[in-house]
């Protein structure tokens, strides 16, 4: 009896030690297992509030009278009163979760109201969200500039420009935040920033690569980034990955670019 006891009370403890679990009390009238009016509304209202909740145990308690094996029944049918009432309001309850009848063998309140009671252990299941597509750009370049080697030419996505301007949309500092972070992390690199259009035959007077190209160096100097590691080319529509002209806005996006070239690491 004094190693249940035991083996009771560390169980117990460690409910209330672990800090990823949150816990509900609810309370029975004496020699009871129904849910009353008070418990209803506290578990109802626990509900109302409770977001992205599993339960992951249900522990049922009586108080010191009757006899162990009366108070073991009425525990684990307390239990499953509790069971029942949040499986019909579709809470989420852990496949495998842990159910147990304490009886009266727990160290009991002196409280005798207090002993009757079902112990509810859940957790806040936190939610994970998918990664934003402007997330997935930052980690490809990130990862791309980090196993890069001299010679390699790495294309920014997500720089954008106004129309026929070399002036930087809002929509694009986060990419080239990036890239000066990963200017920073790298202080031995060395890069030339490249600009290309796109739907041009010929080279005229909508040829703005070599301002744009420039204005993303300007963007890392202006921000620490020291002006010898950073030089600047526009190609025009020189290098296209599409023929010109181009069959979709697709290939136009694709021709319209910025690229980097390591030059040094």
């Amino acid at each position: 009896m004094m190693k249940m006891k035991l083996f009771l009370a560390l169980i117990l403890l460690n409910i209330g030690t672990i800090t990823a679990q949150e816990k509900l009390e609810v309370f029975f009238d004496f020699d009871k297992y129904e849910i009353n009016v008070v418990a209803n509304q506290k578990i109802v209202d626990w509900i109302g509030v409770s977001k992205n909740i599993e339960v992951q145990k249900i522990y049922g308690f009586c108080d010191w009278k009757g006899t162990n094996h009366y108070n073991d029944t009425l525990s684990w049918k307390r239990v499953r009163s509790v069971y029942d009432f949040l499986k019909d309001r579709n809470v989420k309850i852990k496949s495998d979760y842990e159910s147990k009848g304490f009886g009266k063998d727990f160290e009991q309140s002196k409280v005798q109201s207090e002993n009757r009671k079902v112990m509810v252990v859940y957790e806040i299941i936190k939610e994970i969200r998918p990664k934003t597509k402007e997330a997935i750009l930052l980690e490809e370049l990130g990862e791309a500039l980090k196993t890069s080697k001299a010679g390699d030419i790495i294309k920014v996505k997500d720089i954008y420009f106004y129309n026929n301007s070399a002036k930087l949309l809002p929509k694009s500092k986060p990419i080239l935040y990036e890239l000066l972070c990963v200017m920073e992390d790298n202080p031995k690199l060395k890069i030339e920033v490249q600009g290309h259009i796109c739907c041009q035959m010929i080279e005229g007077q909508y040829d703005v690569s070599t301002a744009r190209a420039r204005a993303v160096c300007v963007f890392l100097v202006q921000n620490g980034i020291n002006r010898k590691r950073i030089s600047f080319k526009g190609f025009g529509s020189t290098r296209p990955i599409h023929p010109i002209p181009e069959k979709s806005e697709q290939e136009e996006e694709d021709n319209r670019r910025v690229e980097i070239m390591i030059l040094e690491k």
